[in-house]
């Protein structure tokens, strides 16, 4: 197995175990014994902020980096082939990919510092918006029929495509094309990722749920869309029914 492999699943397990602890503090500890989110923005110091943080970062590791395993191990076999070792290559490509999702989880912690400061988000971090969690839903799935996301989605699908057409030599190159790619399955996931705000932050259930449908839409071939339609029609009535 290629060393880049054994880190994702240590760096993946690392941040699953991490938010699994939280949940386990949310659901165990005393409301006392437990830090939680201040309900009005202009309470919040610099380590709530850290916090929350943490938890989309460790959220976003422990759910995106799955489903970026074959597009890191066709490119980590490239290396080996071109390079005969693709340890610094592979590691560059990965931690590029990473960052994308870490700058979002930046973004992800400041709509939540606002939806706390409307009191759309809980002390616990649950939803308690209807029109909130409805618009997330229903712009999710309506998302999953868009242009966008179908190009994304495809570009997931065919990591050997993307290789091909887009190669860069040396370890610039490595670290350009880990943010190539991970921009483009931001393109592909950030709606999903919004879920979350819709059905409660720390919903450990949910965030088992997307990380599975998200590693079984990028595995399917790249022309099949049953399974990506079928998602956006389920959260679009999901979202419409929570408005009834």
């Amino acid at each position: 197995m290629p060393k880049i492999l054994i880190l994702l699943i240590v760096i993946t397990l690392t941040a699953w175990g991490f938010l699994v602890y939280q949940y386990w503090q949310m659901n165990t500890l005393s409301m006392s014994e437990m830090w939680m989110p201040p309900e009005s923005a202009w309470q919040w110091q610099l380590t709530d902020f850290a916090v929350v943080y943490t938890m989309w970062a460790a959220m976003m590791a422990a759910m995106m980096l799955p489903s970026a395993v074959p597009m890191i191990k066709a490119y980590s076999k490239s290396c080996q082939q071109r390079y005969g070792n693709d340890a610094p290559f592979s590691i560059l490509f990965s931690l590029a990919y990473l960052l994308v999702w870490l700058v979002f989880s930046v973004l992800l912690t400041a709509l939540q510092w606002q939806l706390h400061g409307l009191q759309w988000l809980s002390a616990m971090m649950e939803n308690s918006n209807a029109f909130l969690a409805a618009g997330i839903l229903i712009m999710a799935g309506i998302y999953q029929f868009t242009a966008l996301k179908n190009a994304c989605l495809q570009h997931c699908r065919s990591p050997f495509s993307f290789l091909l057409n887009s190669w860069q030599n040396g370890r610039q190159g490595a670290f350009n094309m880990g943010l190539i790619h991970g921009g483009t399955c931001l393109g592909c996931c950030w709606a999903q990722m919004l879920i979350m705000f819709a059905v409660g932050v720390m919903n450990i259930t949910a965030m088992v749920l997307i990380t599975l449908f998200i590693l079984l839409e990028k595995s399917l071939p790249a022309n099949e869309q049953l399974l990506s339609k079928t998602a956006g029609v389920m959260l679009c009535v999901w979202g419409g029914f929570i408005l009834l």
